[in-house]
């Protein structure tokens, strides 16, 4: 599997290890809020619905926040604007730990979510172009593994640190720890790690001064890739975080766990999900990008149903492992976003209609985080969970009916024909040049 890597040149690499650990950084700090949410509840006297409504305030300004994102990569340089959104996201994290009400908490969350939404796409498309086309799901789905790291480093600060601690001082520890990925800008050079593909499109732009603008996802040509795109992430999306945003409270309110041994079994959920992205990382180059969506997509109905129903009590003897394999599914099918739609989209909207899709599917799933709440006021909370998380997942499978597959496809751009063989002969020169001899295997 990492053939690729040991054969890539050291910009590649170094990329590769920045926006793997980006990814990571960015993942804890927005599921960190989620699996502090008993705790939050009891220090600020909040409902588990106003809870929600934070979390699903965050997941709105993240879609915002990487719809800009992804349009300013396209037009400033994808190097330079993944800089600025890890440092924002970093800062108020940070900015978080400060809260002393509920509004205040309200409005740091929400700022950092413009930061958060916008590190995934422009990190994606930044590794995903220097990536030769056979490995592109390998590499971008190891790279994306880094949220299943994320997920664990945050169940790990919001139980066992966070105990650590005082009451009122440990779930502001938590989000001061979130200023620690803003180190990662001096490992990314602003302008000389920017692809040779997207410098090409650049310097096209320049030549005929038309330059990319968020409009042009929506234009006649990519407009079916946009929408489909942007429901499969919803679905996908959707159906995770309905049961992942309550997934602490599950445990502890209906498993009668504590919140410490409940974070350990979120952290045993993470590392089954890491293994996950590995797993789907090496399938998904062979047996296409659909079809990883579909495997992963039914391993999730089912892996979820069994954890929320099993008849086992708080018996960690079934839920850890169980958990390990709910979290192998519902991590595992993250790591097809990022070669997917790096192949569906052309160079000069490519961060542009990535970042529109995922970060409507991330926004769009405040719809069913706050759909859980009010549906658990009359339904068992895992009822809840189960009846949207299955309900999304099974649009996610439609709409990879309709939908075409992209693996081993070369990048193309506005003017070409991603379909044709053509249009892959035409491209091939400037990728190579992009990922130089040394990332081509084989």
């Amino acid at each position: 599997m990492m053939a690729w890597y040991r054969e890539a040149d050291r910009k590649t690499r170094r990329v590769f290890w920045t926006c793997g650990a980006g990814w990571a950084m960015d993942s804890a700090d927005g599921l960190v809020f989620q699996y502090m949410i008993p705790v939050l509840v009891a220090a600020f006297g909040m409902t588990l619905t106003e809870a929600s409504y934070i979390a699903s305030a965050n997941y709105i300004a993240a879609a915002l926040g990487g719809w800009l994102g992804g349009w300013l990569s396209d037009r400033f340089g994808r190097a330079r604007i993944l800089q600025l959104t890890i440092l924002w996201f970093s800062f108020f994290s940070f900015v978080s730990g400060f809260a002393q009400n509920y509004e205040q908490l309200f409005a740091a969350r929400i700022l950092q979510g413009i930061g958060f939404g916008a590190e995934w796409a422009v990190g994606a498309v930044l590794l995903g172009e220097m990536i030769a086309p056979k490995h592109r799901g390998k590499a971008l789905g190891v790279v994306h593994s880094g949220a299943a790291i994320g997920s664990g480093i945050a169940a790990l600060l919001a139980g066992p640190f966070a105990a650590l601690f005082p009451a009122d001082i440990g779930w502001r520890a938590v989000f001061w720890i979130g200023l620690l990925p803003a180190l990662l800008v001096f490992f990314v050079r602003r302008g000389s790690d920017d692809p040779e593909i997207y410098r090409a499109a650049q310097q096209r732009a320049a030549e005929t001064g038309r330059r990319p603008m968020i409009a042009d996802i929506f234009g006649k040509r990519i407009l079916r890739t946009t929408v489909l795109a942007s429901l499969l992430s919803l679905g996908t999306q959707g159906a995770a975080f309905a049961i992942s945003a309550y997934l602490t409270s599950f445990l502890t309110l209906e498993r009668h766990m504590s919140v410490s041994l409940a974070g350990t079994c979120v952290m045993i959920n993470s590392a089954g999900g890491f293994f996950g992205f590995l797993v789907n990382a090496y399938i998904s180059d062979r047996i296409g990008r659909r079809g990883a969506f579909r495997l992963f997509g039914a391993g999730f109905i089912l892996s979820a149903a069994i954890y929320l129903f099993a008849p086992v009590g708080d018996s960690a003897v079934f839920l850890i492992p169980a958990g390990f394999v709910y979290g192998f599914f519902q991590f595992g099918i993250y790591a097809s976003f990022g070669p997917y739609f790096t192949e569906l989209f052309p160079t000069e909207v490519r961060a542009t209609g990535q970042a529109f899709a995922y970060n409507l599917g991330r926004g769009g799933s405040a719809l069913l985080i706050t759909g859980v709440a009010l549906l658990a006021k009359t339904l068992p909370l895992s009822v809840a969970m189960a009846a949207l998380a299955i309900l999304a997942m099974t649009g996610s499978f439609l709409t990879t009916l309709l939908l075409p597959e992209t693996v081993g496809r070369e990048l193309h751009s506005l003017g070409d024909d991603p379909a044709a063989e053509t249009a892959g002969k035409q491209q091939r020169p400037v990728e190579q040049d992009a990922v130089g001899a040394a990332n081509t295997v084989g």
